[in-house]
């Protein structure tokens, strides 16, 4: 069995204004780098009990800024693996959560429809997403069977892993928080997934970060 540690990345300023992400190469915040300090400082601490044996981020700065402590800290080279990175929500992007209806409403009826064939204008189908996610989950864990892994990438990706590993369809209900800096462990074997843990926000200080805006 691979081990994957999926984290997603710290919090952003566009998390704070509950602006959809996507595909937009927006930076952590303050905040978000102290969270990605705590982070490294808890997974250094079990790195000394079992090591990991390779770190994987999405090409989002996002991302990569919060994996970069922790690849640090390790001593791991960070291999960037575009196949994580979040789902491309198209003309949404950059728009406030309250806004999108009236801004941009057909392609906001699209996102919330969870029609994995609908399309959403610029961006990706939910499909085509999932597709995405999987086929480069399957494809790491192949290169790492029996090792224990780090791939640091959103929220909106560890919707998908979490739905794929409970068998939960993509517009059923969602019951699994999707936290900033959140350690979310899933076992694959011949791709078959399990959630083994999900939402450990240990090391953070303070209240979690938000675990809606993609």
């Amino acid at each position: 069995m691979t081990e994957i540690w999926f984290i997603r990345h710290g919090e952003t300023d566009w998390n704070r204004q509950r602006r959809l992400q996507g595909w937009q190469d927006i930076p952590l915040n303050d905040s978000g780098r102290e969270q990605a300090g705590m982070l490294a400082a808890r997974l250094g601490a079990q790195a000394r009990e079992t090591p990991f044996h390779a770190l994987y981020t999405s090409d989002l700065q996002r991302a990569h800024d919060t994996a970069r402590p922790v690849a640090e800290l390790l001593g791991l080279r960070v291999r960037v693996e575009p196949g994580i990175r979040e789902r491309g929500f198209g003309v949404l992007e950059g728009l406030e959560m309250d806004r999108i209806d009236v801004l941009a409403p057909e392609a906001a009826a699209a996102w919330k429809s969870r029609d994995p064939l609908r399309a959403l204008d610029g961006g990706e189908t939910l499909g085509q997403f999932q597709a995405r996610i999987v086929a480069t989950v399957d494809d790491v864990a192949s290169r790492h069977a029996g090792e224990r892994i780090l791939a640091f990438t959103h929220g909106g990706v560890l919707d998908i892993i979490w739905r794929h590993a409970s068998g939960v369809p993509l517009d059923g209900p969602r019951d699994a928080a999707l936290l900033n800096v959140s350690i979310n462990r899933v076992g694959v074997k011949d791709r078959r997934w399990r959630v083994l843990d999900w939402g450990d926000v240990a090391h953070v200080a303070g209240a979690p970060a938000d675990d809606v805006v993609p």
